[in-house]
């Protein structure tokens, strides 16, 4: 028994009569304006949530609680310190710059963070990802020249000339972020999906894991850029393996044969482990000792880090000059950045039960880029290995940071000198090691393959484009691919027929569920996806289709007109010509005289179409006139307010009544089945 009483089916008119009609929509201008008139309102009490807004340490500093945070911040603080000091020296090879660069980006942006951020359990500093492709675009502006005659002179030349463009880079990052958080542009992180991260992120492990192949086996080999950089670089290291340093791959194997291990026992004992196994450090200073007594790098010729000067570096300007030749990289290093440090701050936030500001996020890494770069740092983002070890040692807040940038402080003022002959085949082997998370993302793939193929699919296009072509070049072909696909969904989404489950007001589509049937002479369909000027196409015949209506042959170039496949000529009749007819469950339909088993009347179920642009909305206006000329009453259902907006501002109400609109299909099944038993009773009793 249906739920309306009779007269009750509600159409839009009806329901706005009785309920309210809804608030006309604003002026796009008018909006802008009240907005700014907010945002200028002055008062003490505005200013201070403003100021917490934008340095969100004033907020949560004055509650911090020390008897039962203090610890955990001190200690995971202290850990991560100590691991971003090899870390930071290692990543600053694969920006192709010196070692002590990388401890500068291991410690200014983690204090700037601390201020400005968000995200409670991030660790910033230097990731290996970014550093890559910062070191890809340092290589190809300034290459290092391999002659064996090049001067000092010459190679301090490169290596300012490095330093010039890697702090461009940062700049320009952070200039970035600022004005993407200036124009509220932080949603753009959403067109970065995860299949498109996660396959990116592992196709540039490879190339880091390929990249640090020439420091593991000592060979001096410049470093490939372009397009099939991974088979460019393993054919120069296959020709010349014959010059490999056998001290330098006998110190990469053993820094491997302990790294390994230690990796292995803190992620499968990390809950039992009070603070992870500070296995880096302790290679590093056991390598640069050994290095040390035995004067490997003179009698061995392995290749170490050098001098680190210290003290803090003297603040300057980058090579502003070198902004449009960096541009187009820089665009590519500011959105994996933003994307994997809100990424993570979203994670970790969900799982302890706060929430993060992806704008004010924008704010942060873009401050924090932005002043690093006055300090000769490069690109900066939050790291995994260092976010996972921060939060799985029991830190709380970004105050974790300043014990972490302590630690980097201390070896920066003083202990700096102390790394002159670490072996950079170590720092290769730590860069080798910090790649087990991405790696090993190859395991979610079967769980993709059976949730969706089409995500599986963008991630595999995305990692072999990443591998094979590059990896900025790769991430744009994800996102057009992913883009690609979204596109396909929505232009080749299906136009299915509904029926009604038996004594219910649930309406399923009859392919797919057998129990569910027809109503005589109406035709129900439904559509689940935006009408617009991508898929009209493809609407229209799937609509005709459903509907049995088709062009005549020779209609191209005149104005449409629509028959019934049949071909019959129908006058054009409405639903108030229909007889009642009965069905199993006491379902009426309204099959006309003669006319059975064709479609009468029609509802377009439209909860399941988003938005329509003006395209859709002309199109379904044609639909309609074309339906009423094969003499089908057309009726659209569960219109959302900006669909119907749209359609009313495109004159639907020229060729459909407001009778015609209803608020369910519920409703408009209720008024054709009440409409037809109406006239039915009127020619039974002009006929009696």
């Amino acid at each position: 028994m249906s739920r309306l009483a009779p007269g009750r089916a509600f159409t839009e008119q009806r329901f706005q009569q009785l309920y309210g009609a809804p608030e006309p929509r604003g002026s796009p201008a008018g909006a802008l304006r009240r907005r700014v008139a907010r945002g200028c309102r002055c008062s003490g009490a505005a200013a201070l949530r403003l100021l917490q807004r934008r340095l969100p340490i004033a907020a949560w500093l004055p509650g911090y609680r020390p008897g039962t945070w203090l610890l955990g911040d001190a200690l995971a603080g202290l850990t991560v310190g100590v691991v971003h000091i090899p870390q930071g020296m290692a990543f600053a090879l694969l920006a192709s710059v010196a070692p002590v660069y990388g401890l500068y980006t291991s410690f200014f942006p983690v204090i700037l963070y601390m201020l400005f951020g968000t995200g409670r359990h991030v660790s910033t500093g230097t990731f290996a990802v970014v550093s890559l492709m910062t070191g890809a675009a340092v290589e190809q502006l300034v290459p290092w020249p391999l002659g064996p005659n090049a001067t000092s002179a010459e190679l301090a030349w490169v290596e300012e000339r490095r330093v010039g463009v890697a702090g461009a880079m940062a700049f320009l990052v952070g200039l970035l972020m600022v004005v993407m958080f200036v124009v509220q542009l932080g949603f753009l992180a959403t067109y970065l999906s995860e299949p498109i991260i996660k396959a990116f992120t592992n196709g540039a492990a490879l190339h880091v894991l390929v990249s640090q192949l020439p420091s593991l086996l000592g060979l001096p080999l410049p470093r490939c850029t372009g397009s099939f950089t991974i088979f460019k670089t393993l054919a120069s290291v296959a020709q010349a393996l014959p010059r490999t340093n056998m001290t330098e791959l006998l110190i990469s194997a053993l820094c491997l044969a302990l790294l390994v291990p230690i990796k292995e026992i803190n992620t499968r004992f990390r809950s039992k482990l009070r603070t992870p196994i500070p296995g880096e450090i302790v290679v590093v200073l056991a390598a640069t000792g050994v290095c040390f007594a035995s004067s490997l790098d003179t009698r061995y010729d392995v290749q170490v880090v050098g001098h680190l000067p210290a003290g803090f570096p003297q603040p300057r300007l980058p090579a502003l000059q070198l902004l449009p030749q960096v541009l187009g990289d820089t665009v590519a290093v500011a959105f994996v950045a933003y994307a994997v440090s809100v990424s993570l701050a979203m994670i970790y936030a969900e799982k302890h039960g706060y929430t993060i500001n992806p704008n004010q996020e924008l704010l942060a890494h873009g401050v924090s880029n932005l002043v690093s770069s006055l300090f000769t740092c490069f690109p900066s983002s939050a790291t995994l290995a260092t976010t996972n070890i921060l939060e799985s040692a029991g830190g709380h807040t970004q105050l974790a940071g300043f014990f972490s940038g302590a630690v980097v402080l201390m070896v920066l003022m003083w202990l700096g000198p102390l790394f002159h002959y670490l072996p950079k085949a170590v720092l290769a082997c730590i860069n080798v090691t910090s790649l087990r998370q991405m790696v090993l993302q190859f395991w979610d793939l079967p769980e993709l393959w059976r949730i969706s193929r089409i995500d599986f699919a963008v991630w595999v296009v995305t990692w072999l484009a990443v591998v094979v072509l590059n990896v900025d070049v790769g991430l744009a072909v994800g996102v057009v691919f992913s883009m690609m696909t979204v596109l396909y969904r929505t232009q080749r989404a299906e136009c299915m027929v509904l029926g009604k489950a038996a004594n219910t007001e649930i309406y399923r589509p009859v392919q797919r569920y057998s129990k569910c049937f027809e109503i005589p002479g109406v035709t129900i369909v439904a559509y689940h996806a935006p009408i617009y000027y991508g898929n009209c196409g493809f609407f229209r015949e799937a609509l005709s289709r459903q509907l049995g209506l088709s062009r005549p042959e020779g209609s191209r170039g005149k104005k449409a007109v629509w028959a019934l496949e049949s071909g019959a000529k129908m006058s054009i009749s409405t639903v108030e010509t229909c007889v009642p007819s009965s069905v199993p469950d006491g379902r009426a339909g309204c099959p006309s005289s003669g006319t059975t088993g064709r479609t009468q009347a029609a509802i377009l179920d439209c909860s399941g179409i988003a938005f329509v642009d003006s395209a859709g909305a002309r199109l379904l206006i044609q639909m309609c006139v074309g339906c009423q000329k094969a003499g089908i009453r057309m009726n659209l259902a569960a219109c959302n307010g900006e669909v119907l907006e749209t359609l009313t501002s495109s004159g639907l109400g020229q060729h459909l009544s407001p009778q015609q609109v209803f608020v369910t299909v519920q409703d408009a099944i209720a008024c054709i089945t009440q409409t037809a038993e109406k006239v039915a009773e009127k020619n039974l009793a002009i006929w009696v």
